[in-house]
């Protein structure tokens, strides 16, 4: 994966925390399917489901912002 510049992470993480509605650090499926009604609005529940257990890599229930930078950096169009 190429580094990100430093705007450019500042961005994701600027996205990351709109959706982190708690602001606890992490997103959680809710969450999640919030930011998925954004980006594909005619995503389904299933899918935002089955995309947050692919981007939760450690199965903890909740996206850290690794674990989304790593999806935006990828893959985060496919929804």
């Amino acid at each position: 994966m190429k580094p990100l510049s430093e705007e450019s992470l500042n961005e994701v993480r600027k996205n990351f925390t709109f959706f982190d509605r708690d602001g606890n650090g992490e997103i959680d499926v809710e969450e999640f399917e919030k930011l998925l009604q954004v980006l594909s609005p005619d995503a389904t529940e299933e899918q935002a489901k089955r995309g947050f257990e692919i981007i939760d890599e450690n199965n903890d229930g909740h996206i850290d912002f690794e674990e989304f930078l790593e999806w935006w950096q990828t893959c985060w169009w496919e929804f």
